[in-house]
């Protein structure tokens, strides 16, 4: 029965195309990133999902006034199967800004096919995992035949900036939606081969560190105190976080935490002035050994030793933070399916690991539900010229259609 399936998943190389085509040219970015959020992506995904036939479609809008809209846009909806129990898969319709553009080959948001590769700002992170579900309903809606377990597609906001506005949101406003022996497959994450299963994640930690001191002309340096060396200064002594949280588990890569100052915001506009007032952003991805409190103590440690040392004053903001939920059992149900389906559609030997990045995943395993974390992406995640194997969102809709079936 999946053989026929699997032949009609291989006629819909152009269809991935068309989709991945029609998803890029909607850039969907959050007001963080000085973007409008997901509406227009997501009333072309409702669209979508009512012409292939998808029934139980649903919406879960989160109010957000910084949006035009004035609300962040969810989606589930489901292909129902001879038993209730379902089989998701979860995707984020948020993307990244394009960073540099002068890195880009292509236009960002115009979609270039390169052989077996599409390529432009979101193909990977995260439109790969809604095509490979829109692939899979499409299959199996034009096959006319109903699987053992139902299909369940959602598609959530706001994933690159913390996800309040996302599945957060649609767990609160739609507790019955998935069911406890319903198997949950995030598709957010994974590897060229399709071999990496994520079942557990650091915990995530974002601050803003603000470090004031005198801005004054640069001809005359004692005159004021120099906030660019101090946060420079306060950089290098915060890779002692590296020695203070030094244990390894190997479940992850890497196997450590990690603490990698990343954005940093402009300061004075001209040569000749000392700057007064820098800002500089901290990601931190922490074994979840650690409680974020001790990590956030040694950071005020740090900076403390920083103002006495060179006169300046250290406000440190948390921006995100989500202490890691308990890992998913490498033998839950969810995870057990998986594997036997890379083995037996993809000859795929798959190994459950633990992951720095966090997920959409992390919500559903604070309720306690068991996740798996898998797809197979290039990866090339925020990165110019990203691309997604057109081959690779086939041949996962097609594990994804084996899960269906006892």
């Amino acid at each position: 029965m999946t053989a026929a399936l699997f032949h009609s998943v291989n006629t819909l190389r152009d269809k991935v195309i068309e989709l991945q085509r029609e998803l890029t040219r909607r850039p969907a970015l959050g007001p963080e990133n000085n973007g409008g959020g997901e509406t227009e992506r997501a009333a072309w995904l409702l669209d979508c999902m009512r012409r292939l036939g998808l029934s139980d479609i649903c919406e879960y809008p989160c109010p957000d006034k910084r949006v035009p809209a004035g609300f962040r846009p969810n989606l589930s909806a489901r292909v129902p199967g001879k038993s209730e129990r379902t089989v998701w898969i979860v995707g984020h319709m948020d993307v990244v800004p394009v960073g540099d553009r002068t890195l880009w080959k292509s236009d960002p948001f115009e979609l270039s096919v390169d052989g077996d590769f599409v390529i432009g700002r979101g193909v990977e992170d995260n439109q790969q995992a809604i095509v490979t579900g829109l692939i899979a309903a499409e299959a199996l809606l034009t096959s006319g035949r109903i699987p053992d377990r139902s299909l369940g597609l959602l598609f959530v906001a706001d994933e690159e900036t913390g996800m309040a506005k996302g599945l957060p949101h649609v767990l609160q406003s739609a507790p019955g939606l998935i069911g406890p022996d319903d198997l949950i497959l995030v598709s957010d994450m994974g590897n060229a081969e399709g071999s990496m299963v994520e079942i557990a994640e650091k915990s995530c930690l974002w601050l803003r560190f603000t470090v004031m001191g005198k801005q004054c002309h640069a001809s005359t340096p004692e005159a004021g105190v120099n906030s660019l060396v101090a946060a420079s200064s306060l950089i290098l002594d915060l890779e002692g976080l590296y020695r203070r949280f030094r244990n390894k588990d190997p479940l992850y890569s890497p196997p450590w935490s990690t603490f990698v100052p990343t954005k940093k915001e402009a300061n004075v506009e001209n040569v000749n002035t000392i700057p007064g007032r820098d800002v500089f952003y901290l990601d931190c991805r922490i074994l979840p050994e650690y409680f974020l409190e001790e990590v956030l103590a040694k950071c005020r440690e740090i900076a403390d030793g920083v103002e006495q040392r060179l006169g300046v004053s250290v406000e440190i903001e948390e921006i995100h933070r989500e202490q890691a939920p308990a890992p998913t059992s490498a033998q839950s149900p969810v995870v057990r399916s998986l594997l036997a389906a890379l083995k037996e559609v993809r000859g795929v030997s798959a190994v459950p690991c633990g992951v720095g990045g966090q997920t959409v995943a992390a919500p559903l395993r604070h309720m306690g539900l068991p996740v798996a974390v898998w797809g197979t992406l290039v990866p090339n995640p925020h990165t110019p010229n990203e691309r997604s194997s057109i081959k690779a969102t086939l041949d996962d809709a097609k594990v994804l259609l084996r899960m269906l079936y006892e």
